[in-house]
């Protein structure tokens, strides 16, 4: 394996930063994840869009420009001859001294790793998964913007305890005023009387890339999209449900909290959009 390392490609063995990096300290930094379909990267523009917002947000210099970026993220990709796969895409602070102080810290790190990912059994895909809310919140979104995806994911982290302590692959997180945000890693959709709804960003949710995706092609199949406030309640009687997430794709959840959902399997909406959504990325 290849890694991308400050505009080198190195082994895996030799890539390496220091333990006084920030990123490493502090979860000081950002990154994002890239799906590899059919040797080209899916949405890379937004993704590299995003991961520039998240830097300038919290006031970290990508050492290199956006196209230099895209350029090193398709070498990466081909030096690894990976045709379908995942990209996991960091920018770290750098190393510094002991302390918060960001003028203290210097030389940020780029690291671009490709490699193959399977985040369900296969499985599930067919018969939908099973969550659980967990009791740990989304972060307040004005402690932390949901907009900036950095690396600092022990919120999410804490959430994944909780669901797979109860045997769930996924757990769903609350926002502060107690509506629904979003699971650990994965955006969520319910699908009421024909109508896809999914949480707006006010609710405290990261602005998913595949969110993005899925909301286009729902439009485009003559669904009404709602982005709207969502309790439980919305949940546990909802005709469908789903996830949506760079790793996961679409992926249905048939119960929440033991509560069946609909009638318990894969509603044919989510069906219908989980095959649009494979058109779309395996054409």
């Amino acid at each position: 394996m290849k890694i991308y390392l400050n505009g080198q490609l190195v082994s895996k063995e030799d890539a390496t930063v220091s333990v006084f990096d920030h990123g490493l300290l502090y979860g000081d930094g950002v990154f994002e994840g890239i799906r590899i379909y059919s040797g080209k990267c899916f949405l890379l523009d937004e993704h590299i869009e995003r991961l520039y917002e998240s830097a300038r947000a919290i006031r970290l210099e990508i050492p290199i420009d956006e196209q230099e970026m895209e350029k090193a993220i398709n070498e990466t990709v081909a030096a690894n001859e990976l045709t379908d796969g995942y990209i996991r895409l960091v920018v770290t602070r750098g190393s510094g001294s002991l302390g918060l102080d960001i003028r203290r810290t210097s030389d940020p790190q780029v690291i671009i790793i490709a490699d193959k990912i399977s985040l369900y059994p296969p499985e599930l895909y067919e018969q939908g998964l099973k969550i659980i809310t967990a009791s740990t919140l989304r972060n307040h979104p004005q402690a932390l913007s949901p907009r900036i995806k950095s690396l600092n994911y022990l919120n999410n982290i804490l959430a994944k305890i909780e669901g797979t302590d109860a045997g769930c692959l996924e757990a769903l997180m609350m926002n502060h005023k107690g509506e629904v945000a979003e699971c650990t890693g994965d955006n969520i959709f319910i699908v009421k009387n024909g109508v896809l709804r999914t949480p707006s960003t006010d609710a405290g949710i990261l602005d998913g890339i595949t969110r993005r995706a899925v909301i286009r092609l729902a439009r485009e199949a003559g669904l009404t999209v709602e982005e709207v406030t969502l309790t439980r309640h919305d949940i546990y009687v909802c005709d469908e449900c789903f996830l949506t997430g760079s790793a996961a794709e679409v992926i249905a959840v048939i119960e929440l909290d033991g509560r069946p959902i609909g009638d318990g399997k894969p509603g044919e909406i989510t069906k219908d959009l989980k095959e649009r959504f494979v058109k779309l990325t395996r054409s």
